[in-house]
């Protein structure tokens, strides 16, 4: 629970808890009684500590009073008291598993249960007759609740909510979803507080305003939550992993090169967590570790696509410390309490000191204990990244995303499960929608909008009897169109849209778990695989299942779409600090070292602020780099954009590459100056018309019409392959596209692809950036800074990991050719240059 030794009378609290802390050493953490003190005085609350300070007890420990009155106080009323909402169905159990210790040994009469995708549908039901009085649960499960007739008695006695580790999901459509979820409580019960928990926040009073309703209390002011700091913890023990006689990769991500020092880790540590940052790498890493395994030392793997019972049995083991090591995904980034882990590694580049602290945190997991943690860089420009990284965390320093306003396909889902509970009015609706700061924007235009969608599709599609859910009769009062239509809804209703799974499973039906679609189509009967940390070969793959069977070995790995973890811009601009600090390179490594002076002697290094270009042969064709430090999706657009570009100014563009921190571009023809390729409106004309022209939009529809309900995924006893979903989606968007070109929902796929799918923020500030700040420097050949996305070059589409020793041997060719100093860079630097 993150409590330790040390004990303290505490008069506020009941005598039994008071004891409980008592008989263990331990005692009341002074976040802890504030939290407790909030409560007391019907104040919402934002408590942020660090792990292992006890946040989770000091979010429950009101209701743990409350079911220990003293002085003859009644108990609560039976029913729901607390809610407990966790951005993972792994930290829920988890919760639930250290609750009921207190809980047992004090012997309070209090009922928990979790409820989750994984709950049956038997003890759902039995849920909503006779609800236990703690809930743990995740966004998603609780707006479901909420769409059923019993949730307007169910919630009426809810005195509680708690929203764990808040700043992994607040952000988001999940966080959308969750304040809609917030607004329609409030109105069942009146009285509910409000409580979040987090570790890492950098803005805090953006969360604070998040948490509480944004309507006016007695004085006529808009309040939000109050902060409360938790005490102090032991600063983490961060060390970056080295080499101990090679030299830092050039190239690649998985950080393979470090296996060997990593199993020696495992060996001397009780247990091991290696969190990578893509299942891809967590069963590429594992594999690896098990080709190494000499001393059979029980190892397991743990991410997002697993069975939930492969995931389960491993957190079991783990809890009864059974494994030596876990390799794992974020699947496991928040709030699990295994106390006995000794070493937390992070394969890859961390991307983001808030990221990296959470993952730090879980090694030891108590208040006055040093967490151990290691940083394994996959290349030298994420081992920049890990000192970046390692600093700021010593510096306190976090980062995080903003806020931004609510989506609209997840009001629709919203308003559609309000219907299925019950009848509303659109002005009741509106001020409840209003009182959540995610949606205070929405008027009643925005609102007639989603309510037009939402009950017969719009203008474009209300023809279409499949698309009418909604009515509203002459008393202006909505409900749904036929009663069916509520199943439909809870069958289909969710946030997170994932490329189509197929479930890998043995024939005695045994699942381990789920690959993509698109990789499930490239098998047939004989292939293999690694999965699940097993080697399996293909027996056959028919509907949605892979049917498999053991096999001795296999050396393919599924790899899955989606974004990559972006690169914080607070990381970005230390890089680029260090860059531009000479004097403190004496912290780096001798090859490092060597490589950013070889690159100020031949070239220069980007200064802070300011956008260099590089343009050089290589071959037969010429290359620009641009060292953007603006991630990787960002610069995966500007590459797109800057080709469609050249090709317009007859350039001859052949394509590019990308990483976090540079983009290559190369083309038959030399670029003179990159000025014209990098002007601001190249996102008011190119990338209007690249958007529209390309996937990205059509991806973003089909994401924002399964969210908002127009088109459903799961039909009684029937599942639709992506291919069927794609093919649906694509006809409604054609249709819209020349019909209703302002229906809410193209509305709110250029928004998904603008903000989410290309960092175009990001690279507009980039883009006026560079009217002011560009720096071009042509060269006879490649530079050092270039050699790490050179490298890339022609393995872009090969999941990451699975080429590192080749990136490796290709590098050397090109670094002999960077790192060579010759009379005209002599001469170059003479000049200043």
């Amino acid at each position: 629970m993150g409590v330790t030794a040390s004990a303290s009378p505490t008069p506020e609290i009941p005598a039994a808890i008071q004891n409980w802390f008592d008989a263990r050493g331990w005692r009341v953490r002074r976040h802890q009684t504030e939290m407790l003190a909030k409560a007391r005085s019907g104040r919402d609350a934002l408590l942020v500590a660090d792990t292992g300070a006890g946040k989770t007890l000091a979010g429950f420990l009101p209701t743990l009073c409350d079911f220990a009155p003293t002085d003859g106080e009644a108990l609560p009323e039976d029913g729901l008291h607390t809610l407990y909402v966790s951005p993972l169905k792994a930290l829920a159990h988890d919760v639930k598993r250290n609750l009921l210790t207190p809980i047992e040994e004090i012997g309070l009469p209090i009922r928990v249960e979790t409820r989750s995708g994984d709950t049956s549908s038997d003890r759902k039901k039995r849920q909503r007759s006779k609800p236990p009085h703690v809930l743990l649960t995740t966004p998603e499960s609780l707006s479901l609740l909420l769409s059923y007739p019993e949730s307007l008695e169910l919630f009426r006695t809810c005195k509680r909510v708690v929203i764990d580790e808040v700043h992994a999901f607040a952000t988001g459509k999940r966080g959308d979803l969750l304040a809609l979820a917030l607004a329609r409580l409030q109105k069942l019960a009146p009285d509910m507080q409000r409580v979040a928990l987090s570790a890492t926040l950098a803005n805090p009073l953006s969360f604070q305003e998040w948490l509480s309703p944004q309507v006016p209390d007695s004085t006529g002011e808009i309040r939000s939550a109050d902060l409360v700091l938790g005490e102090k913890g032991a600063e983490p023990d961060l060390q970056i992993l080295l080499p101990v006689e090679e030299r830092v990769p050039w190239g690649g991500h998985a950080g393979r090169w470090a296996v060997d020092q990593l199993y020696e880790a495992i060996g001397k540590n009780r247990t091991t967590l290696v969190f990578t940052n893509t299942r891809f790498l967590a069963e590429f890493i594992f594999q690896c570790l098990w080709d190494v395994n000499e001393d059979n030392l029980p190892i397991g793997v743990h991410h997002g696509s697993l069975s939930k019972e492969a995931r389960r049995k491993v957190e079991d083991a783990m809890a009864a410390g059974e494994l030596r090591a876990l390799v794992c995904t974020a699947s496991l980034d928040l709030g699990i309490d295994w106390g006995d882990i000794d070493l937390v590694v992070q394969m890859g580049a961390p991307k983001g000191s808030s990221r990296l602290l959470q993952r730090i945190g879980r090694a030891g997991h108590r208040l006055d204990t040093a967490s151990q943690a290691v940083l394994v860089p996959g290349n030298r420009f994420e081992f920049l990244e890990a000192m970046a990284a390692k600093d700021a965390v010593d510096e306190g320093q976090r980062d995080g995303e903003d806020f931004r306003a609510g989506g609209l396909d997840v009001l629709a889902q919203h308003v559609m499960a309000c219907a299925c509970a019950a009848p509303f009015h659109e002005d009741d609706l509106l001020a409840e929608i209003r009182s959540s700061v995610s949606y205070a924007w929405v008027d009643e235009t925005v609102l007639a909008r989603v309510l037009s969608f939402v009950e017969n599709g719009g203008y474009a599609l209300k023809a279409y009897d499949k698309f009418k859910r909604i009515v509203r009769d002459k008393q202006g009062v909505w409900r749904l169109a036929h009663p069916n239509q509520a199943q439909r809804h809870r069958m289909n209703a969710g946030i997170i849209v994932d490329s189509e799974m197929l479930q890998v499973r043995f024939k005695n039906g045994r699942s381990l778990g789920k690959v993509e679609e698109r990789f499930a189509a490239q098998l047939s009967a004989g292939d293999t695989f690694f999965f699940a940390g097993m080697s399996l070969e293909v027996e056959s793959v028919k509907d949605m299942d892979v049917i498999v069977r053991a096999a001795k070995k296999s050396a393919t790995i599924p790899s899955y779409g989606g974004l990559r973890l972006p690169l914080t811009t607070h990381l970005a601009e230390r890089v680029q600090e260090m860059l531009d600090d000479r004097a403190g390179w004496n912290r780096f490594p001798d090859d490092v070292r060597e490589w950013l002076e070889v690159q100020d002697y031949r070239s220069r290094l980007p200064k802070p602020g300011e956008l260099l270009v590089e343009s050089f042969p290589h071959g037969d064709k010429h290359y620009s780099a641009y060292y953007t430090f603006e991630g990787w999706n960002a610069n995966q657009s500007l590459g797109m954009l800057i080709t469609r570009r050249m090709e317009s100014l007859g350039l001859m563009p052949g394509g590019f590459v990308a990483n976090d921190y540079t983009l290559a571009v190369w083309g038959l023809k030399p670029v003179e100056d990159p000025a014209p390729l990098l002007s601001p409106d190249i996102l008011t004309h190119e990338f209007v018309d690249w958007v529209t022209e390309s996937h990205l939009l059509r991806r973003a529809f089909r994401e924002v019409a399964v969210i908002s309900g127009l088109v459903e995924r799961q039909h009684p006893g029937k599942r639709k392959t992506g291919k069927q979903v794609t093919f649906s989606t694509d006809l409604i968007y054609d249709v819209l596209k020349k019909y209703e070109p302002d229906h809410v929902l193209l509305e709110a796929a250029w928004a998904d692809a603008r903000a989410r799918m290309t960092d175009v923020g990001r690279l507009a500030d980039l883009l006026e950036r560079s009217t002011s700040e560009l720096v071009h420097v042509e060269l006879d050949r490649v530079s050092p800074l270039a050699v790490p996305v050179m490298t890339m070059i022609g393995r872009e589409a090969v999941p990451q990991g699975a080429v590192d020793d080749e990136l490796l041997i290709e590098a050397e060719s090109l670094v002999g050719e960077a790192m060579r100093i010759g009379p005209e860079d002599e001469a170059r630097a003479l000049e200043g240059n």
